[in-house]
């Protein structure tokens, strides 16, 4: 089965509408910014699920669609903060705002966004949601430090690298599931269900995307190949390369980490290593196995769309090629 976007149409609608709706300013840099920023679109994977589980915990007020939103927000000022941290000179295949208007220009914007989400979320949200927010946005915010402390650690392991995407990237989707079962007013162990069905996801997620960084076609996703490499980073196909390459691939690595500026030639040579000890195949295995952890959370709830929906849209995940 695939994901049915257009089962959503109405609902994503609102939400671009609420998007829009808060997301103004009389600073002009802000609103030209802001404006960049909505027309690059983007999946809109977190608002699509926040969406999806409110169907399944039978929810249908009105305050999915502003929280949808604030969890878009959230997702958007990290990325404004994350280019500036590594440098990025694309987002979604277009000129990342951080090269089109200055790195400062890009953390205030990102600043701003952090700020209208939780002047949005004394509006509408419980206490329970405003808490779990505020603990995840604290949750990435040491993740993406403690990704910047491993940086060109060819020690990392497998068991570090998935603390750290669980606390980046896995969090927030989880969050986004959480909400809404509170929104739901679940009990425990079913918004404990959600919550799980998120991190699986977003684990499943971000270990695509560090397969892709090494394998997608330019053209189609609009992403600069090698860029965790470029970066530093060290992500899940390294990792598994490094147990078993010989020591003079290891130096080799080194090397271009120490160098700091990897040429096309290292990018050839990475590429190489992780084919001839099937990294990429590894990662994507990996990848499915936490779908598969994803879609088990949700065998507690009744059949239906929404379920059948998640189900795809967890799937979609690893078959993606951007």
């Amino acid at each position: 089965m695939q994901f049915d976007r257009e089962w959503l149409k109405e609902d994503l609608d609102r939400v671009e509408k609420s998007l829009r709706q808060h997301l103004t300013s009389e600073v002009p840099l802000v609103r030209q910014m802001s404006d960049y920023i909505l027309a690059s679109g983007g999946k809109r994977i977190r608002p699509i699920l926040l969406l999806l589980c409110a169907r399944l915990c039978g929810y249908e007020g009105e305050s999915r669609y502003p929280l949808a939103a604030v969890i878009e927000f959230l997702h958007t000022a990290t990325l404004l903060h994350d280019d500036v941290v590594d440098s990025a000179t694309l987002r979604r295949g277009r000129i990342s705002a951080n090269i089109a208007w200055g790195n400062q220009a890009a953390v205030l914007v990102g600043d701003y966004l952090f700020a209208r989400c939780f002047e949005m979320m004394v509006d509408f949200c419980d206490r329970r949601i405003m808490r779990v927010l505020a603990e995840t946005t604290s949750l990435m915010a040491q993740g993406e430090v403690i990704q910047l402390m491993n940086s060109g650690d060819l020690m990392l392991d497998e068991g570090r690298y998935l603390r750290v995407v669980r606390s980046k990237t896995a969090a927030l989707f989880s969050t986004t599931c959480r909400c809404a079962a509170i929104l739901g007013q679940l009990d425990s162990d079913r918004e404990k269900n959600l919550a799980a069905f998120g991190m699986h996801l977003g684990v499943a997620f971000q270990l695509v995307d560090d397969a892709l960084d090494y394998i997608a076609d330019p053209d189609e996703s609009g992403k600069v190949v090698g860029r965790d490499l470029a970066e530093g980073k060290m992500t899940l196909p390294l990792i598994h390369a490094l147990r078993y390459c010989d020591e003079s691939e290891r130096r080799m690595l080194q090397r271009i980490f120490v160098g700091k500026d990897p040429i096309e030639a290292d990018l050839g040579f990475v590429q190489g290593l992780l084919s001839r000890y099937g990294s990429i195949d590894y990662t994507r295995r990996q990848a499915d196995l936490s779908v598969r952890q994803a879609c088990a959370q949700l065998e507690y709830f009744p059949d239906g769309t929404a379920r059948k929906e998640l189900v795809a849209l967890a799937r979609s995940a690893v078959r993606r090629r951007c």
